[in-house]
C-alpha cells in the first residue's frame, strides 16, 4: 500500500499516511483541522548493480546486439537479430 504525504497549510505539519489508491485524499488536519495539500516527495527507489536497465536498456557501447539488415532480401531469412527479437526486417 503507498504512503501518501500531507502538509497543513495552517500548521505546516506534515503527516505521512498508508492509503489504498481508491481511498480519497485526506482534505482535514487531524491537529488544527485546516485545509491538507498532498506533497510529493523523492523516492527512495534506486537501481544499483547490473540488471535489466545495464544488461538491455542502455547505451553501453561495449555491448551491441545484432542488427538486422536494412534492405529486403534473401538475407532477410538469415537475420541474425531474429534469434533474440530484436528483428525489424519488413520481409518477413
Amino acid at each position: 500500500m503507498p504512503i501518501y504525504e500531507y502538509q497543513c497549510e495552517t500548521c505546516q505539519d506534515i503527516l505521512e499516511v498508508q492509503q489504498s489508491l481508491a481511498d480519497k485524499p485526506l482534505t482535514t488536519c487531524p491537529i488544527c483541522s485546516g485545509t491538507l495539500k498532498k506533497i510529493i516527495s523523492m523516492s527512495s527507489f534506486q537501481l544499483k548493480g547490473g540488471g535489466w536497465y545495464s544488461d538491455g536498456y542502455s547505451n553501453n557501447p561495449g555491448k551491441t546486439s545484432p542488427s538486422c539488415p536494412t534492405t529486403c532480401s534473401d538475407a532477410a531469412s538469415s537475420c541474425p537479430a531474429k534469434e533474440v527479437s530484436a528483428c525489424k526486417c519488413k520481409c518477413e
